[in-house]
């Protein structure tokens, strides 16, 4: 039956011997070719996919041109294009995958004769393997000879059909591992391209959504631009949703997937770290490490996924992102509560090792330089009976010899990360071996890393003294105070200091890790400390130990300790105060050049930086070793290496009358420094004493600003009232024109008249009080006025520069502006003061001259005459108080009006805008009486006429009175028309 059907296939084939395997496909490809039906042109597809992985060679020459033709021309047909992606998939990708069940493709193939098969020839599985990678990247790059290529890839993933989505998929993916610099090149100028990957995320089905996972993956590798891109894609938000979905750290294999992309978006990217940690999703990280109780039976994939979980915390937070960008990220994960869950699984039983050393190197890198983490892991306490504080717990396992190499590691690391840049931190290890702190009943940190300075294990020695290093990294007030350290060696004998300690077990030749721990310990504690030093040299045997040790031709193991031993005496040498008679510098460098020879120091003081162990080292914080031998530089020890070894170099070539000259000119220069420093204080003091004067400056002028624009508006309302005071004033004189009046009428108004006089004497008086207080208030001002220009003075005289000057002096003028306009209000008040008191005098003196009028008249005129001329008179009388009335009702009207208007501009502000709203109330008062005076005057007027027409006798001194007065009021007039042209 499988020939019917390959003859079906091939068209009919005579009997006689069968086609290579080369034939075979040769056909096929002709076939699919030329082939007009789509029926054969998809069994043909079928039969060289089932032929492509034995076949591999031939398929991938012959017809990988024909299949890419396929997915350009057939894309109607999903069958067809999943079977060209299944076979370009398997000539393009190099793994070895599960055989799949094939039994209908393999119906497809004709029998080949096992001569004909590529894969039968005998190699080694090593050279068949290099073959197989071989084949994948040369049909790779014939592939990617055409980009357009990668662009149909990229539209094929835009179908749904899950027979061409998802090879399309695996396909791409096998690209990438093979060149996937030159494909991430091709998507990433594909417009849309990244996005149409990312959409595999949100596919339902979750196999062609897994191997969208592993295709990104592939795709991030080392492409920031891209990197970026997928995570501006909404990346994070989905793979933490996944996560999520999966169970988290209890998932599987597909969250382990999505770490790993979360791991390539994420390191070594600061944009999208930034964009990580601005999007909150630090904080969504914190579920993850929510371990029950029961740790027993942690599953491999728990594992692997809680260590990559563990991975992508240090990724935020290495010590190789930027310091600003690290710490933020360990202030967020404090705050969310992060770095507290971390710290129960450190405390916790039952977790496995692997994890318990990765939590111990996250947590080191949390707390790096950040005081507050540092402060709350100084806090933690084991669960033990009695609580334990977790550093102690963590270097009890250090400094045990039988705990795993990696933890110890990790623990020395954690307790460096707690003390860098820690002086609190640094300050509470060294006075745990203080005589006034140490406590017997308890367990310090400062007794472990003593016992285990001094214990038999190398590796516990080089540990307890980096460790002990690191509490006094550039902090020199702990290195003195571990000068006070004294130790009890054995019964019977003085207690010897720590100092001594190290250098006697250095020099019992003990283990080269030992020595070299101890060595570093001693060019930490001495460096920039020349107390320290001095104690140093103060044993008599130190320093002909070191130059034995840097004189001698020692093996190639010794080689790195006679270098610590040059930089400690080199050490000795470029700190040294010259306390010491017999060990200042100048002697020390005779000591060297007679026994040692500088030539020779100098090279011995190389074996450090050339060592090989040196650069690993050199490279992070974190110890990372093969194994324990390999243990012997520190990072923080390898910056003080490269910071000394050139001052130390010159430092010994250096001639006695060179350090005359260099202290010379380094007292000089601190002279200088000091110099400069009082004069960065005092120009500090004085941009900021500028400052606050430009500020004070700044607010002044705003005053002067507001206070001249309020004294134009109240100019300008004072313009307005002499204008409506001189209408009215007009106005009631022409309606009083024409009036006459009669003796009983006279004296009739005359009786009113000396009420309202009565009445205008009251509201005089009450005006004088009103004036008496204005004037106290006005004081007040100018006692306020001239503060403000004592403080403008004092604000021109110390100010700097040109700018200030000129703004004091400008409103120093505005100020004194102020004070004339103020002073000329004052002046027009007491003007219009004197104009009132003058009309009431006038008043008076009218109010008498009819009663004397009417008494010396009163023979001469007969009764019954003035009787009639009396109701006469009474009449027009009424009638002209009616108009009076209506006039007094029209004034009053206005009188609102402008109460109005002054309401509305009036500004209750500053102190000076009060005192402008009461002159504005006086002179409305003022106003108000002068109308009522004119009015008074012109009604006197008009009854002396009438009693002249009644044929009565007026006194002349009367008349030359009146003439007077009206010659007054014109003066009074002229001079209001003056000042309002002024």
């Amino acid at each position: 039956m499988t020939m019917n059907f390959f003859r079906g296939v091939m068209g009919g084939q005579p009997a006689g011997p069968q086609p290579t395997g080369a034939e075979t496909i040769h056909k096929l490809c002709d076939r699919v070719a030329s082939s007009t039906l789509l029926e054969d042109r998809r069994d043909a597809v079928r039969a060289l996919k089932s032929l492509s992985k034995k076949y591999r060679l031939e398929v991938g020459t012959q017809a990988m041109d024909h299949l890419v033709h396929i997915l350009q021309t057939d894309r109607s047909d999903s069958e067809i294009l999943g079977y060209a992606l299944d076979t370009l998939y398997n000539i393009i990708c190099n793994d070895e995958e599960e055989e799949q069940d094939e039994s209908e493709d393999m119906a497809a193939a004709p029998p080949i004769p096992v001569s004909g098969k590529h894969k039968n020839v005998p190699v080694s599985d090593e050279n068949a393997q290099k073959q197989e990678e071989d084949l994948g990247v040369l049909f790779t790059d014939k592939f990617l000879g055409d980009s357009e290529n990668v662009t149909l890839l990229l539209t094929l993933l835009e179908e749904f059909d899950f027979h061409v989505r998802w090879p399309g998929v695996k396909l791409l993916t096998a690209l990438l591992k093979n060149q996937c610099n030159q494909v991430q090149g091709v998507i990433l100028v594909s417009p849309m391209g990244v996005s149409r990957l990312m959409d595999l995320l949100a596919d339902s089905r979750e196999v062609i959504r897994n191997d969208g996972l592993l295709l990104l993956q592939q795709l991030t590798k080392g492409n920031a631009a891209i990197q970026k891109i997928v995570a501006f894609e909404n990346a994070f938000e989905r793979l933490l949703d996944i996560i999520t979905e999966e169970g988290s750290s209890d998932g599987g294999i597909v969250v382990e997937d999505c770490l790993l992309l979360l791991v390539n978006l994420l390191k070594n990217n600061s944009s999208n770290q930034n964009f990580f940690k601005e999007g909150s999703y630090i904080q969504r990280m914190k579920p993850w490490f929510e371990v029950g109780d029961d740790n027993s039976g942690w599953s491999a994939q728990k594992v692997t996924n809680l260590h990559l979980m563990l991975q992508l915390v240090r990724v935020m937070v290495s010590p190789v992102n930027s310091p600003g960008a690290t710490s933020s990220c360990q202030k967020s994960m404090y705050q969310c509560g992060l770095l507290q869950q971390l710290c129960t699984i450190l405390m916790a039983t039952g977790v496995p090792a692997d994890i318990l050393t990765e939590t111990i190197n996250t947590v080191s890198e949390v707390i790096r330089g950040s005081q507050i983490n540092q402060d709350y892991f100084a806090s933690v306490n084991a669960p033990s009976n009695p609580p334990r504080p977790a550093i102690v717990v963590l270097l009890m396992s250090m400094v045990n010899e039988r705990q795993p190499f990696v933890l110890r590691c990790a623990v020395l690391y954690c307790f460096q990360c707690f003390l860098y840049k820690n002086q609190k931190g640094q300050g509470e290890i060294v006075a745990t071996l203080l005589p006034s702190t140490i406590d017997a009943n308890s367990i310090s940190a400062g007794q472990l890393l003593c016992g285990g300075l001094f214990s038999a294990d190398s590796l516990s020695n080089w540990c307890a003294a980096v460790a002990l290093a690191h509490a006094l990294q550039d902090n020199l007030t702990q290195k003195e105070q571990l000068l006070r350290v004294q130790l009890a060696t054995s019964l019977g004998k003085p207690p010897v200091s720590l100092l001594q300690q190290c250098t006697n077990i250095l020099s019992q030749g003990s283990k080269v890790q030992t020595r070299v721990g101890l060595l570093m310990l001693l060019c930490t504690w001495i460096s920039n400390c020349p107390i320290a030093v001095t104690h140093f040299l103060h044993n008599q045997e130190n320093v002909p130990f070191l130059t034995g040790q840097i004189s001698e031709n020692l093996g190639e193991d010794e080689r790195l300790v006679q270098g610590l031993c040059a930089l400690l005496l080199g050490i000795c040498i470029y700190y040294n105060d010259n306390s010491l008679e017999n060990y200042t510098k100048e002697k020390l460098k005779q000591l060297i050049e007679k026994r040692i020879g500088k030539e020779n120091f100098v090279e011995k003081l190389g074996f450090v930086t050339k060592h090989e162990l040196y650069s690993r080292a050199a490279q992070k914080p974190q110890p990372v070793f093969p194994s324990p031998e390999q243990m012997l530089f520190d990072h923080e020890f390898t910056k003080l290496v490269k910071e000394l070894e050139g001052v130390i170099t010159k430092a010994v070539h250096k001639t006695s009358e060179e350090e005359k000259k260099e202290e010379e000119v380094k007292k000089t220069l601190e002279q200088h420094d000091s110099i400069v420093i009082q004069y960065k204080d005092l120009i500090r003091d004085q941009d900021t004493q500028i400052q606050e004067l430009r500020e004070q400056v700044s607010t002044l002028s705003l005053n002067s600003e507001q206070m001249q624009n309020q004294i134009t508006q109240q100019q300008s309302q004072i313009q307005q009232h002499k204008d409506q005071y001189n209408i009215l004033k007009l106005k009631l004189g022409k309606d009083s024109q024409g009036l006459s009046s009669s003796q009983g009428e006279g004296a009739h108004v005359n009786g009113l008249h000396s009420e309202e006089l009565s009445q205008l004497r009251e509201e005089v008086e009450e005006l004088r009080r009103q004036h008496t207080l204005q004037h106290t208030q006005l004081s007040d001002k100018d006692s306020l006025i001239n503060t403000l220009r004592c403080g403008a003075a004092a604000a021109a005289q110390t100010a700097e520069g040109g700018a200030g000057g000129s703004d004091n002096t400008e409103l120093l003028g505005e100020v004194e502006s102020l004070r004339s306009r103020v002073q000329a209000q004052c002046a027009e008040i007491s003007q219009l003061q004197t104009e009132r008191l003058e009309l009431i005098r006038r008043a008076e003196a009218v109010s008498s001259a009819p009663a004397s009028s009417s008494e010396s008249s009163a023979d001469t005129v007969t009764v019954s005459e003035l009787e009639s001329r009396l109701a006469a008179q009474t009449t027009e009388a009424e009638r002209l108080k009616e108009e009076c009335r209506g006039l007094r009702e029209g004034h009053a009207g206005l009188e609102q009006q402008l109460a109005s208007a002054q309401s509305t501009v009036a500004i209750e502000q500053t102190e000076k805008t009060k005192l402008q709203q009461e002159v504005q109330e006086s002179k409305k008062e003022q106003d108000d009486l002068l109308m009522l005076l004119a009015d008074q005057d012109q009604k006197i007027l008009n009854l002396k006429q009438r009693l002249r027409d009644l044929g009565e006798t007026i006194d002349e001194d009367e008349d030359e009175l009146d003439a007077r007065d009206q010659f007054g009021e014109d003066d009074d007039d002229d001079d209001e028309d003056e000042d309002n042209n002024d």
